[in-house]
């Protein structure tokens, strides 16, 4: 009887044993709560609701390679965005490479993009909108479209200003007001630029302001 009463015992010795195992089991479950995450979210809210800062867009810049030495240009592709993505289709094609500064005048411009060394004209794209105006005027080492008298003329040919050329400026929408669209600035390099403006120069059949040895545009290509 001992025995039995003893083995009872030992029996319910070990189911409270059990259960009180089972409890602190269930007490730690009890306590791995979901953490009281408030602080955390509202961390997240205020890194979410943070403005971005703004970015300023990097202008294009393109690097002239000449026979007279090399110039980077930067372009204004926010003030004259046809005509910058005009002028980088011709650069993308790789169609300066091998033309020539046809036309240099000292203390006034240099001019090219149009004519090899034999002074032969290559076929060009389709003409463009003018896009000058005030606030990009034809001031010493800018870059500028040239064109005929037409306004919307400017194809591939351009130039770039050795002085400040005020009288090429935008003035009015009148055909003598209309001006040339500057469209960017040396940004290194003018002095190669001063030094092409420096060349010698004569005519060339028709055409008058030739360098008499040629200034040759190797390529222009993007930095």
């Amino acid at each position: 009887m001992s025995s039995i009463v003893e083995r009872m015992t030992l029996r319910t010795a070990c189911a409270v044993v059990a259960l009180a195992g089972l409890g602190i089991w269930l007490t730690g479950c009890a306590k791995i709560e979901p953490a009281d995450t408030t602080g955390i979210n509202e961390g997240e809210k205020t890194m979410e609701a943070a403005p971005a800062e703004p970015t300023t867009p990097t202008p294009p810049v393109v690097v002239i390679e000449t026979s007279k030495g090399s110039f980077e240009v930067t372009l204004w592709e926010d003030r004259a965005p046809a005509t910058v993505s005009n002028f980088l289709a011709y650069v993308d094609d790789a169609y300066y490479s091998d033309l020539i500064f046809h036309r240099v005048i000292d203390g006034f411009m240099i001019q090219g993009g149009g004519f090899d060394p034999a002074m032969s004209q290559k076929q060009t794209r389709a003409q463009i909108k003018n896009e000058a105006s005030k606030e990009s005027p034809n001031a010493r080492g800018t870059i500028a479209m040239a064109r005929t008298s037409d306004i919307n003329s400017a194809t591939s040919q351009f130039f770039i200003n050795l002085i400040d050329n005020d009288f090429l400026n935008h003035r009015d929408e009148t055909v003598r007001g209309y001006g040339y669209c500057a469209f960017g600035e040396v940004s290194a390099g003018m002095d190669v630029v001063d030094a092409i403006g420096e060349v010698p120069t004569g005519r060339h059949g028709m055409h008058a302001d030739v360098p008499t040895e040629a200034v040759v545009i190797k390529a222009i290509r993007r930095k």
